[in-house]
């Protein structure tokens, strides 16, 4: 069992983290940048586990959603494993993501990570046409991620994904190219784990397609010019939603049946405020069953995320080493109700 050193250990780092300067400072602003970054599906957590425990996962392990949240967290896999992550976000919205993690032996960890945001489809509406002309359009955004990550030493890993963003709505269409980075340790105090991770830094998007090309009459006041010159709508730049997570995770209580496990994640933002996420996970009967809960954005000026609870059945064994585990995550909102979130993992 852990002593009660490692509680102490815990309740400082979540301190820490939730009296930083910079993240009273920045909560304390009265105009943040929220509305200014392109491709904020990039920000919509990944995982019904993480999710439930309120998107406070940079310095957790053996999860293959390290592709999203920390690519240092996958060297601490103990296979190779498959996820796969569904979620009715928000009203109208779908989420997808898929990722598969492949240790290499003497190389390092491999993964590759897809998401989707896709919106229903749409009515087609012109100021003449207000009820609609007949057509319909969509909405979607993409992400494709390439990561490799290692470990330098027993406590210390290190990992980096390549990312190509792109966003679509009708006939316009946006990309880019991102790059996270992260790193995890392991403290030689009851195991207690400090994580860090930058995601999306990279190019601005800009939306570009023929859906922007206006006819222009260049001299409206006129007769016989012509009347059918093209103009193009110029859109500006906006830049991806940088993300900085600092986080502290451990086991506070555990033994041979019972775990849990407390974790809290500094998140700074270029498009918000900062603020804290923290979360807790219960194992059950050695590990079979997982309960938990968390809340996120704590001390962020209106807050829209209530709290966030979840379950799992772990590791189910299917046909020789090849295991199962099923998640289930479910997200309060302040105004938009709220959402469930559905993951499914296979270990071999």
């Amino acid at each position: 069992m852990k002593t009660s050193k490692s509680v102490a250990l815990m309740a400082l780092g979540i301190l820490w983290i939730a009296a930083s300067p910079g993240i009273q400072d920045a909560c304390a602003q009265e105009t943040n940048k929220v509305g200014t970054a392109a491709a904020t599906f990039l920000r919509i957590p990944v995982g019904a586990r993480a999710l439930s425990m309120g998107s406070s996962f940079v310095s957790m392990t053996d999860d293959p959603t390290g592709l999203f949240w920390n690519p240092a967290i996958l060297p601490t896999m103990q296979s190779s494993a498959f996820v796969a992550d569904h979620s009715d976000w928000l009203p109208g919205l779908t989420f997808d993501f898929a990722g598969i993690v492949l240790p290499l032996e003497g190389f390092g960890t491999v993964g590759f990570g897809a998401t989707i945001l896709r919106t229903d489809e749409m009515q087609v509406t012109t100021p003449a046409q207000q009820m609609g002309t007949g057509e319909t359009f969509s909405a979607s955004s993409l992400a494709l991620g390439l990561t490799y990550s290692r470990s330098l030493t027993d406590r210390f890993s290190i990992g980096g994904t390549f990312r190509y963003i792109r966003e679509t709505i009708y006939n316009c269409s946006a990309s880019g190219f991102a790059f996270d980075v992260g790193t995890l340790y392991v403290t030689p105090f009851a195991g207690i784990r400090l994580g860090a991770s930058i995601s999306n830094f990279g190019s601005k998007l800009q939306m570009q397609g023929e859906d922007l090309n206006v006819r222009v009459d260049i001299a409206p006041d006129q007769e016989g010019n012509n009347q059918s010159v093209v103009g193009r709508i110029y859109t500006d730049a906006f830049d991806l939603p940088l993300i900085m997570r600092v986080g502290v995770s451990g086991e506070v209580f555990q033994t041979d049946e019972i775990r849990l496990t407390l974790s809290a994640d500094g998140i700074n933002p270029n498009d918000n405020a900062a603020s804290v996420n923290v979360g807790g996970e219960l194992g059950l009967l050695t590990e079979a069953i997982r309960l938990r809960a968390g809340y996120r954005d704590l001390f962020l000026d209106k807050n829209e995320f209530g709290p966030t609870f979840g379950l799992s059945v772990n590791k189910l064994n299917v046909i020789g080493e090849v295991s199962i585990t099923v998640d289930y995550g479910f997200q309060k909102f302040v105004h938009l109700g709220h959402s469930n979130r559905f993951s499914v993992t296979v270990y071999f």
